[in-house]
């Protein structure tokens, strides 16, 4: 089970504070660091403001050594298809290939009108996030010395030499995820290499994988080759005062988070890690409100990973 760190920088943190953690998250054995691509803080004023997400990784790529990167996830309306490609190469070659790209079709309307980006319906959101995910999946495994070409609706591309490439080769991982009940589940199998369900209940999560795990068998992929993994909050101590301080800190309620996240001692969280491993999670992401508590990662490091 591999354990990763996942942060929401828009809710207040500066690329130093996330350094600290990245570099953290590395140094105590945990599999990657992941990054929210979100630039309005929710519910909390969130200074001194948000950071770029492909900002932050480029910088990251540069600034660790060993630990993955990615994000959970990019939303297809922030950015056209052909400069994310090329962004999105240069972090992975900058990184030495410790990239991995989470794409969605982007949800959160007010952060859309606080920062002039268009809002499209739903339904258009994710046509464009299909053609997204066919304009950069065609230019980063389009042979060197080929161009590419797409008679997109939205994004038409006309004879692209389809350049950088990603290190990773053909291309970096890609992460998607949601409660889609259709379209998630197939473009997931089309595209995907890892299927990602954010804070869900276990029968939602065994619910969910078998219609992503159907949608592959239409298409007549292995359901296996793709890996499933959730996300939840993390609020973790060795007595109970210090789970309550950790989730006062965060500004949630104990029951609620040993209810819905993962929350408790080390025996409690181990436990929980495993019923999630029993519904067919295989990789767990860490959300970690608090960016300050370096010692919270280090308790997880020291009394939860040795016994995965």
């Amino acid at each position: 089970m591999d354990l990763r760190i996942f942060t929401e920088p828009q809710q207040g943190a500066t690329y130093d504070d996330l350094l600290t953690v990245a570099r953290t998250a590395e140094q105590l054995g945990y599999d990657a660091f992941f990054r929210s691509d979100h630039y309005l803080a929710m519910n909390v004023e969130g200074l001194p403001g948000p950071t770029d997400a492909w900002i932050t990784l480029a910088g990251l790529a540069r600034d660790t050594s060993t630990i993955r990167l990615g994000t959970l996830v990019t939303s297809a309306t922030f950015r056209y298809p052909g400069p994310l490609a090329v962004a999105v190469a240069q972090v992975d070659a900058m990184s030495g290939g410790r990239v991995e790209f989470g794409i969605g079709a982007g949800w959160f309307e007010e952060e859309h009108r606080a920062y002039g980006i268009p809002f499209p319906s739903i339904g258009e959101r994710f046509d464009r996030l299909e053609e997204s995910l066919a304009v950069i999946t065609g230019l980063w495994e389009t042979p060197v010395g080929q161009t590419f070409s797409h008679d997109g609706t939205h994004y038409p591309i006309v004879d692209s030499p389809a350049l950088p490439k990603p290190v990773q080769s053909p291309r970096p991982p890609i992460v998607m995820g949601g409660m889609g009940k259709k379209r998630t589940p197939a473009m997931t199998a089309r595209y995907a290499d890892e299927f990602n369900l954010p804070f869900v209940s276990l029968d939602t999560t065994v619910t969910q994988f078998e219609r992503v795990r159907q949608a592959c068998r239409a298409i007549g992929r292995d359901p296996e080759s793709l890996t499933y993994s959730s996300a939840l909050v993390l609020c973790c101590g060795r007595t109970d005062a210090e789970i309550a301080r950790r989730a006062e800190r965060i500004g949630r309620d104990v029951t609620e988070l040993r209810e819905n996240g993962l929350a408790g001692s080390p025996a409690e969280l181990v436990d929980k890690i495993g019923r999630y491993r029993e519904a067919g999670t295989q990789r767990i992401y860490l959300q970690t409100l608090d960016l300050a508590d370096l010692d919270h990662l280090e308790l997880v490091a020291s009394d939860v990973m040795p016994q995965l």
